[in-house]
């Protein structure tokens, strides 16, 4: 076999015995790196400290990695225009943190026979949400709800000044 030292240098080929004695006289172990080389390439190395330092190589990646949240906002078909735009307003806050939204359209009793008003709710949020947001997933019925996705567009809220709860509680006073 191959065998490599532990600054990376080329040792040469060996036999197992001797790669095995070498190891060992290091105080160290005899990894096998590359098996369907040939002759096989071995390195000598501390097998524990590998390991180590592989685990926190993956668990600093899966901290970079990216958690894509998805919230979900509920609404019915026959909602009222001070409720829609409170609504729109949670899920712009909700699109802004980076999160996916999930849209609802929950029907109960006779609004079941009458999709076409959760599909209208759901295409007036999708026009009001067009400079913020696509479409992941188009309307669709399944069973009594009615679904929809967005996701936010990148750089799209860099414009948006923040909306601050004190003036909305103002405005519907005034």
């Amino acid at each position: 076999m191959r065998l490599i030292g532990v600054d990376g240098s080329q040792l040469g080929l060996f036999d197992v015995r001797d790669a095995l004695r070498i190891a060992n006289e290091q105080g160290l172990d005899l990894v096998e790196v590359s098996p369907n080389a040939k002759p096989p390439v071995c390195r000598v190395m501390n097998y524990g400290k590998y390991k180590y330092e592989a685990e926190r190589k993956d668990k600093a990646a899966r901290k970079k990695q990216a958690k894509v949240e998805v919230k979900t906002m509920k609404f019915r078909p026959k909602i009222d225009v001070g409720d829609y735009e409170t609504k729109k307003k949670h899920v712009m806050r909700f699109l802004k943190s980076g999160a996916r939204v999930r849209i609802t359209i929950m029907f109960r009793g006779r609004e079941n026979a009458h999709p076409e008003q959760g599909l209208k709710v759901l295409e007036r949020l999708i026009e009001d949400l067009k400079p913020y947001a696509t479409v992941d997933q188009q309307p669709k019925l399944e069973g009594r709800n009615m679904n929809m996705q967005f996701s936010p567009i990148k750089g799209a809220f860099d414009k948006v000044p923040d909306v601050d709860v004190e003036e909305v509680e103002e405005d519907k006073e005034n």
